[in-house]
């Protein structure tokens, strides 16, 4: 079989998003014919069906289905060897570095107080940072394992710490020593909150759903729910909370992380100054 080309898998992907030759044909700024050409063309070098087409219709087969996850996955990567090749042209471009925001405060500030050429910094929401790096928006990510995707990456281990609890400061909790994470998941009317999964969809649970941190302070502030975290995220906690620790929580693992296989050496030259400061603070 041929290899697939990109212009193949968007044509694909624009019907298949549409479920309509010809909404899709406007959407790509062609005309319907030799899109409807292109696609049979597509299928008859895949040896499969894409599409059922009918009086009613334009609907995905199974192996259309498939083609739709594998495409956009395709894409996906062609796109982020893109940047990083564009990237890697431009000597004098900063590495870019991201980060959930409100995460390892502490760290990161030792990390570009001891480096001498400054990486650019991205803020990120929960859960972002390895979309950042497989799309080559991002060198290199402070992650945590194990709660962030870390599948496909090297990494450097950095920091482990435990966990707290944080909760509205006038809520009864927040005169406790610590708490177990039985008695943080079951505190009546004020539920652990919920963030989505790698998929976007969220956890069943009576909690609220959010998506943002500062979503997030607001809700705990407002003493509608309360979370669990590594205790150097407490940097963003506001007046209106209170960290508990949680002594059953599993620890915490603060690391660098980077695709696999790099041999960028502003990379390597990054991940052994974060690993000296870290080990300078670890013995004092």
């Amino acid at each position: 079989m041929d290899d697939l080309e990109t212009r193949e898998l968007r044509y694909f992907l624009a019907v298949a998003d549409e479920l309509h030759f010809g909404r899709a044909a406007a959407r790509l700024g062609i005309a319907q014919p030799p899109l409807s050409r292109a696609i049979g063309l597509l299928e008859r070098r895949l040896g499969v069906r894409l599409f059922d087409r009918d009086r009613r219709g334009v609907a995905l087969t199974d192996a259309g289905r498939v083609l739709v996850r594998e495409a956009g996955t395709a894409l996906d990567a062609v796109a982020a060897a893109a940047r990083r090749t564009r990237r890697a042209g431009d000597p004098h471009r900063p590495l870019v570095l991201v980060t959930k925001a409100g995460a390892s405060h502490e760290l990161l500030r030792r990390l570009l107080d001891a480096v001498e050429s400054q990486p650019e910094v991205v803020l990120c929401e929960v859960g972002e940072q390895a979309h950042f790096l497989r799309d080559g928006r991002a060198d290199v990510a402070i992650m945590h394992r194990p709660v962030d995707d870390l599948a496909g990456f090297d990494t450097e281990d950095l920091h482990t710490e435990g966990q707290v609890a944080i909760v509205p400061a006038a809520h009864p909790l927040a005169t406790r020593d610590s708490l177990t994470l039985a008695e943080a998941g079951a505190v009546p009317g004020l539920p652990m909150a919920r963030w989505p999964r790698l998929d976007g969809t969220y956890p069943d649970g009576p909690g609220p759903e959010v998506r943002t941190q500062s979503q997030l302070a607001q809700l705990v502030a407002l003493g509608r729910t309360l979370l669990v975290i590594p205790a150097s995220s407490r940097a963003w906690q506001w007046p209106e909370h209170v960290a508990v620790p949680v002594v059953d929580a599993p620890d915490i693992t603060t690391v660098l992380a980077w695709p696999a296989g790099s041999r960028s050496p502003e990379i390597a030259a990054l991940v052994r100054t974060a690993t000296t400061a870290m080990e300078r603070v670890e013995r004092t």
